[in-house]
């Protein structure tokens, strides 16, 4: 019916459709219409299944409070940011007691500094979040393989809170004081976030990234 003829696909079919070229003459084919259109296969292509949705609604919604918490955390973790820096200073002092003492304003000026740090890390995070919501809505694929990978990463903080609350914590190696609230926050938020990983995984198991399914469309 066609032949490639170095650039596409060419009819051996005359116009009127009553003879078809062998090659060397015309043979009559019996018939007297024209020849159908060569007409290749589309590639396969992914089509949303009844899980997408609620995927990307979770992941977009999950972003969005992420979001506000990225926000929050320059407000509730001031406080904390500046008595770490204290209890730095204050265990340097102690284990040099003859070493130059530290130039006056020098405390103010670090807790300045790192609380610039948190507010600059929390819009980051928010840009991000944002970015996050944007894909999950619009189904990028790359965005599917990177949510899950942060979402994995974030499954460690299930395991960080059930080892502070198990075992001993990290305070006594550090020096510093956590609050035990904070292992508290870490663990209700790991839960979400250890949920929603096991749900892409399943997802990209059955389906696909986005559990979106493969499809083949039929040439008509």
């Amino acid at each position: 019916m066609y032949y490639w003829d170095g650039a596409t696909w060419v009819t051996t079919i005359s116009p009127d459709g009553r003879f078809r070229w062998d090659g060397s003459t015309w043979i009559p084919t019996g018939q007297a219409y024209p020849p159908a259109a060569y007409q290749q296969a589309d590639r396969p292509r992914r089509v949303p299944t009844s899980w997408t949705k609620p995927l990307q609604y979770s992941v977009a919604g999950w972003y969005a409070a992420s979001a506000v918490y990225a926000l929050s955390l320059p407000f509730w973790m001031g406080g904390q940011v500046t008595a770490v820096m204290n209890q730095s200073i204050q265990r340097q002092e102690q284990a040099q007691p003859y070493a130059t003492p530290l130039p006056p304003g020098f405390t103010e000026f670090m807790t300045s500094f790192m609380t610039a740090a948190l507010w600059i890390s929390a819009l980051v995070g928010l840009a991000f979040c944002l970015l996050a919501i944007v894909a999950a809505l619009n189904r990028w694929t790359w965005a599917f393989y990177v949510v899950l990978v942060l979402l994995g990463f974030g499954t460690l903080g299930l395991l960080d809170a059930l080892y502070a609350f198990a075992g001993p914590s990290l305070n006594s190696f550090s020096g510093f004081n956590t609050p035990a609230w904070s292992y508290w926050v870490g663990f209700l938020l790991a839960i979400p976030d250890t949920a929603l990983f096991i749900w892409m995984i399943v997802a990209m198991a059955r389906f696909g990234p986005w559990a979106m399914r493969k499809e083949t469309p039929a040439i008509s």
